[in-house]
């Protein structure tokens, strides 16, 4: 009997629960639809993760079916992902019939994207010719029926970046995606605020061996944004600080800035109680508004901690 006390108290709490609900004295919390379109009460809001979402679903110039998708970072973490190369995601059309999808562009495009922000696209190509890469998946002659559904396998890295060991924390899933639920009304980028995420102009970031850095001015050029860094080495000895070259992220879902791994670039230095002052620049189009700098910056050795600056007056 001393065993089996313990065991009914939850058992009839759960019991009365239900009877309250049934009764209703319980009440249960309606669903924000103030969601930016990601649903409300599905198994879509409750995931936590990586989550993709179509966009738009049509048939291509070559007579393929074309599925947009935005992808959002749910891991409460800074987060890369992309799609396993080589590897085609899968169609299920509603009968049960799968067909393979070859033509996957599912990436952060190397960056690591900030907790609860999405987007829609990233930049790709070269350094010297980068393009604009949109997240979608195409199906050679497949044709999305109701019931149909999409799914892909993506790998993932969280945290901190670790530039001698870049899959320390690489994990694997799948997303699927329901094509029957195509949002039209999403907003960029944030979806989920997280408290005490966001830095703005001028805020101090603490790096290695405690230099400081801080975006000192942000403004607009002909090709798109030039930002102004100055680090600060407050100890009594030289100082060099690695900081990826920072991309943004804007009200259209795209990351703009070519990826460069934040440990392999130049690193100022600067002499005890002295201020290293230098320029970034990324190209963005100049209609586009609400941006949000992706900044790396190191905290160890080669070991990198992710910054969100807001410039969206910019």
């Amino acid at each position: 009997m001393s065993i089996l006390k313990p065991l009914l108290i939850p058992v009839v709490a759960c019991i009365l629960v239900l009877i309250l609900a049934a009764t209703g004295y319980v009440v249960v919390p309606a669903c924000d639809p103030n969601d930016h379109g990601w649903g409300c009460g599905d198994d879509t809001t409750l995931t936590k993760g990586w989550i993709a979402l179509a966009t738009n679903v049509d048939t291509s110039a070559a007579g393929d079916l074309h599925i947009d998708l935005t992808i959002l970072n749910e891991t409460a973490e800074w987060s890369a992902m992309q799609a396993v190369p080589a590897k085609p995601a899968v169609l299920k059309a509603g009968d049960g019939q799968t067909t393979n999808c070859d033509t996957v562009f599912v990436s952060t495009g190397g960056h690591y994207l900030a907790p609860g922000f999405q987007m829609k696209g990233y930049t790709a190509g070269t350094q010297a010719e980068p393009e604009t890469q949109l997240i979608y998946v195409e199906c050679k002659g497949a044709k999305a029926v109701p019931g149909s559904k999409l799914s892909m396998d993506v790998s993932y890295v969280t945290g901190q970046y670790n530039y001698y060991d870049k899959t320390a924390t690489e994990a694997s899933t799948k997303l699927e995606v329901d094509l029957d639920k195509v949002a039209t009304d999403l907003k960029y980028p944030i979806v989920t605020p997280v408290e005490g995420l966001i830095q703005k102009l001028g805020d101090k970031i603490t790096g290695l061996n405690e230099v400081t850095l801080t975006l000192a001015d942000a403004k607009r050029t002909d090709t798109g944004l030039e930002f102004q860094w100055q680090a600060f080495n407050p100890s009594e000895y030289p100082s060099a600080l690695h900081v990826g070259p920072p991309p943004v992220l804007g009200e259209d879902g795209i990351l703009y800035g070519f990826y460069q791994d934040p440990g392999s670039v130049s690193a100022p230095l600067t002499s005890p109680g002295k201020t290293t002052e230098w320029t970034t620049t990324v190209d963005v189009p100049k209609d586009v508004k609400g941006f949000y700098i992706m900044v790396s910056v190191e905290t160890g050795t080669r070991l990198f901690d992710s910054y969100v600056i807001d410039i969206s007056d910019k």
